[in-house]
């Protein structure tokens, strides 16, 4: 016998849901767990081959705020998915946010981004670009007040930061250090 979920019961319904699941364990116990759940995303990585640099985002992420008092956050563009493909997705938040307009994203996979509390999966896309595919200031949705800040970051100082600690948004480090793998001498010093 495995666990099994024999309840949920939701006990808050905002932006995001917390649920409480009933889960019935494998010597007939039962105990609960919490479940916070607001969809499936994307984060993409768009970076320019030419100019070996990459464009992230810094944002004010209030659970960031919360945990340590930091001011905002240093992240690869990301966006909830609304019911559309994730692909589309990527490059609709693609453009929302850094004003870059592209046809093609190249996917990597889906992952859990915090399984043991979250049902959020995440859809992570490398996402080549030149200058002219730049169409806009980007910044995001002023509805959405998401004021973000673009940041164009060498990809060599990116890897420098990836090994000394300092990114520490763990989808762009996933996407900086794949794209490291996958192509190394972007990120040799121009």
């Amino acid at each position: 016998m495995t666990n099994t979920i024999t309840g949920i019961r939701t006990i808050h319904d905002g932006w995001s849901q917390l649920l409480v699941a009933t889960i019935r364990r494998p010597d007939g116990g039962t105990i609960n767990r919490e479940i916070e759940d607001h969809g499936t995303a994307v984060g993409l990585l768009p970076y320019d081959p030419e100019r070996r640099v990459a464009t992230l985002v810094r944002q004010f992420r209030a659970p960031a705020a919360h945990a340590t008092g930091a001011s905002d956050v240093l992240e690869a563009p990301t966006g909830l998915i609304e019911g559309e493909d994730p692909t589309d997705c990527a490059l609709r938040e693609l453009e929302e946010e850094t004003g870059i307009r592209l046809r093609h994203v190249e996917r990597l996979g889906t992952v859990w981004s915090m399984p043991g509390i979250s049902t959020e999966r995440i859809h992570l896309f490398l996402a080549p670009y030149g200058e002219a595919d730049r169409i806009g200031p980007g910044g995001g949705l002023a509805d959405e007040h998401e004021e973000i800040v673009l940041e164009e970051i060498a990809l060599a100082d990116l890897a420098a930061m990836a090994d000394e600690g300092r990114l520490d948004d763990m989808k762009t480090l996933c996407l900086v250090q794949t794209l490291r793998l996958r192509r190394p001498e972007l990120f040799r010093p121009a």
